[in-house]
């Protein structure tokens, strides 16, 4: 019939566990699910701003945060974790500040650590954020998926694939093109498969990019 699920909530509890660790009560509960949304992204838009122009730029993994009776523990799992510690830890500290700011209540205990992945573009957000790079920089969508894959394979993976939508190339009419490189069994829920949808902001309008990595069974 055409319908599609996510990736990840398809294999939660299987392959995949919860990127956020808390309960609270039913009234509670909205609160803290948007704030927790405000803190990924005000973490997304600090390293957009700051690290881009970095010639090691390796973007974020993902973020897991856990929390407590008065106290939030935030884990940012990065392929670069010295593009945020530069300056002396100016750049995780101004960051802690912008989240504490977000906190309700403000007087809750904030612990904030840097985790490093071992092969970065093995991760599907890292990998989709090089690849929204490539393409902002007006470089060819075809020589961007393969470059990407070539870097995705050196993280021991079993299987990629990349499409993205849009106006490539700057046509006139959108389309959608995708690779694929070894096997990538969506339907098998055993399968250890790690998703991403991305978003590049180009000059010729918004350019959707999804990437599938298959690990194993």
């Amino acid at each position: 019939m055409g319908q599609k699920v996510n990736p990840l909530g398809f294999r939660l509890g299987i392959t995949q566990r919860h990127r956020s660790y808390w309960f609270a009560k039913p009234d509670k509960y909205s609160e803290l699910f948007g704030e927790d949304r405000e803190i990924r992204d005000c973490i997304e838009l600090y390293v957009r701003k700051h690290m881009r122009n970095s010639s090691n730029y390796g973007g974020i993994a993902r973020v897991e945060i856990q929390r407590k009776t008065d106290f939030v523990q935030i884990e940012i799992y990065t392929g670069f974790p010295a593009l945020l510690v530069e300056s002396r830890g100016q750049g995780i500290e101004q960051l802690k500040t912008n989240i504490q700011d977000i906190l309700n209540p403000k007087s809750s205990r904030l612990r904030m650590s840097l985790i490093e992945v071992d092969k970065p573009y093995g991760e599907p957000n890292i990998l989709a954020e090089y690849i929204a790079l490539q393409l902002e920089s007006r470089v060819a969508f075809r020589r961007t998926m393969k470059k990407s894959i070539e870097l995705a394979k050196k993280g021991d993976i079993a299987g990629i694939k990349i499409q993205i939508a849009g106006r490539l190339n700057g046509a006139e009419i959108a389309r959608v093109e995708w690779a694929r490189e070894g096997r990538v069994p969506l339907q098998t829920i055993r399968a250890r498969i790690h998703y991403c949808c991305y978003a590049a902001q180009t000059i010729y309008g918004v350019l959707g990019i999804k990437v599938w990595i298959f690990r194993s069974e």
